[in-house]
């Protein structure tokens, strides 16, 4: 089968409106988490959230003369992830070849119009123009029509773990010989349907979150697009490849509806798995990109399956204390992230941590790291429900 490289990367999140920014800001351990400036809300003062600064008008400037009157704010922000990732890649001219696909992912969709889906659904006011646009494949079905993919499309909805699927799908469709290209990734944005289902879980923290700290209180929400492009071996020869993936798991321990097994079953399987996929061992790890969410449940569940992975912990860090959780969003933007780190040669702090875990003889990374040699990243990526995805990228010689 052929081996799968990254070729090109696009993303926007509360750090930064493109791959630049947000690499800025990772080194100098800026975080975009902070007081919202356009989520209207009820609980706009009263938790912190990681957005995206930039309106809905600059978001449309980005996108020059497409047409852009019925986009939501997460089509808005897909499009311009996609054109960065797309753009860097140079496939342009190969969008609408039947074998390049699009995998994309989204929880929200547009739900980010909640007070307009709430008056149509209720035929309160004549149909908005977002009638067509509130569910979670509509990005992609925008993208699909304007950029004129003819190839395979695809939305996944695993929770927090879809856009690490979508990564995983586009990458076993490749090595298949299904398709020669994906375009994989995810994007969502804030909306009160899903910050008042936080909320009510009881999770949503009034102050930045902190990962692996002992005195976590709990998760902070972002919201993010990010896109990476994946091309088989032999048509990126002479491409700059920014990483190969070279191994995925992806389990579901089926445990609780929004919990994680304590036991962390399916967070075990799924490094495990990618370790078998990757045909390496765990001591050749280098860095781990942690889901890191800042709640009690996910980041004692995540110690304790790395734990019963590595004998020696790698370091670590969880980059949610930069953009917040981002939901699906999140495994494509931490891929990015993950990518940075390697052909960097850097490591980034991971943000907030006052006092780490006792329960674990491990502390994430606290300051920023450079010359240092990253061969192979673990990114993980949980979601509700149990669905447990591990991805690992490979440097590229």
């Amino acid at each position: 089968m052929p081996k799968v490289y990254v070729t090109g990367i696009g993303a926007l999140s509360a750090i930064g409106n493109d791959i630049e920014a947000q690499h800025k800001s990772l080194k100098i351990g800026k975080t975009g988490i902070g007081k919202s400036q356009f989520f209207n809300s009820k609980y706009a003062d009263i938790f912190p959230f990681g957005e995206i600064r930039l309106s809905n008008d600059d978001l449309k400037t980005k996108l020059g003369t497409i047409d852009t009157q019925d986009f939501t704010r997460t089509d808005l922000v897909a499009f311009v992830a996609f054109q960065e990732a797309v753009n860097d890649a140079n496939i342009s001219d190969l969008l609408s070849d039947k074998r390049t696909a699009l995998i994309s992912s989204s929880t929200v969709g547009g739900m980010c119009e909640t007070d307009m889906l709430h008056s149509d659904a209720n035929m309160k006011t004549k149909a908005s123009p977002f009638i067509e646009s509130y569910s979670g494949g509509a990005h992609v079905l925008k993208l699909a029509e304007v950029y004129k993919l003819k190839g395979h499309t695809n939305t996944i909805n695993t929770a927090c773990s879809s856009s690490a699927n979508a990564i995983m799908l586009g990458t076993k469709m490749i090595k298949a010989g299904i398709i020669d290209r994906a375009i994989v990734g995810g994007a969502d944005t804030l909306a009160k349907f899903t910050v008042n289902g936080f909320n009510a879980l009881q999770i949503l923290s009034e102050n930045p979150c902190k990962p692996f700290d002992e005195n976590r209180t709990g998760l902070t929400l972002g919201e993010a697009g990010a896109f990476l492009v994946l091309e088989k071996e032999e048509d990126c020869k002479d491409k700059k490849k920014y990483a190969e993936i070279l191994g995925y798991g992806n389990t579901n321990d089926a445990f609780h509806a929004s919990s994680l097994s304590e036991d962390a079953i399916g967070i075990v399987l799924a490094m495990k798995s990618a370790l078998e996929s990757a045909k390496i061992s765990s001591n050749q790890i280098d860095y781990i990109n942690t889901h890191g969410t800042a709640t009690e449940n996910n980041d004692y569940s995540e110690l304790l399956g790395i734990t019963k992975i590595f004998n020696e912990i790698p370091p670590f860090n969880s980059t949610k204390s930069y953009t917040g959780h981002t939901l699906a969003a999140a495994g494509a933007l931490e891929a990015i992230f993950s990518i940075l780190s390697i052909n960097n040669s850097e490591l980034y702090a991971s943000l907030n941590v006052e006092t780490p875990v006792k329960t674990f003889d491990a502390e994430p990374i606290n300051t920023f790291k450079e010359n240092v040699n990253i061969d192979y990243v673990l990114s993980n990526s949980f979601g509700f429900a149990g669905n447990c995805t591990s991805l690992i990228l490979k440097k590229c010689i």
